[in-house]
């Protein structure tokens, strides 16, 4: 059975910010990396996940985790998969990152889906849909409060 995973972004977190949030994206990618998983990063549309691209390179050259657009890169893909809607992940991907306002589609793909709750009250409302979607669809759901040390 497939999991899905929200990650609740509280409105005082470092997250709650275009940068932090970045930086967690960062974090929780390498987290899944360090594990050995093939991770698919869904994003909003094209222009959304070359930028999500182009953050991967902003990192310290120590940090340095190799990803591809999906259609780019090696023909067995990096560990890191970076696509939007319309477009195929590789097919050897464990968990998808959904980035997407919207978008669920793509998660029947793979066994486990992480998802965000983000604090604005629109995108909060989107993630509940997506939840519900998950859960129709049969996910394990589950939800986690990003903590801080």
């Amino acid at each position: 059975m497939s999991n899905a995973t929200f990650y609740l972004i509280r409105p005082d977190s470092p997250e709650a910010t275009p940068i932090g949030f970045d930086d967690y994206l960062l974090f929780l990618t390498r987290h899944f990396v360090k594990q050995g998983a093939k991770l698919y990063l869904h994003c909003r549309d094209k222009a959304h996940a070359e930028r999500v691209a182009e953050l991967f390179w902003q990192v310290d050259p120590k940090q340095y985790m190799a990803h591809n657009l999906v259609g780019e890169g090696p023909k067995y893909a990096t560990n890191i998969e970076i696509g939007y809607q319309g477009v195929k992940p590789t097919w050897n991907r464990q968990i998808a990152i959904n980035l997407a306002d919207s978008s669920t589609t793509f998660a029947n793909k793979f066994t486990e889906v992480v998802d965000f709750v983000p604090c604005e009250e629109k995108a909060k409302q989107q993630a509940r849909e997506r939840y519900k979607i998950y859960r129709q669809a049969g996910y394990n759901l589950q939800t986690i409060e990003i903590q801080h040390a």
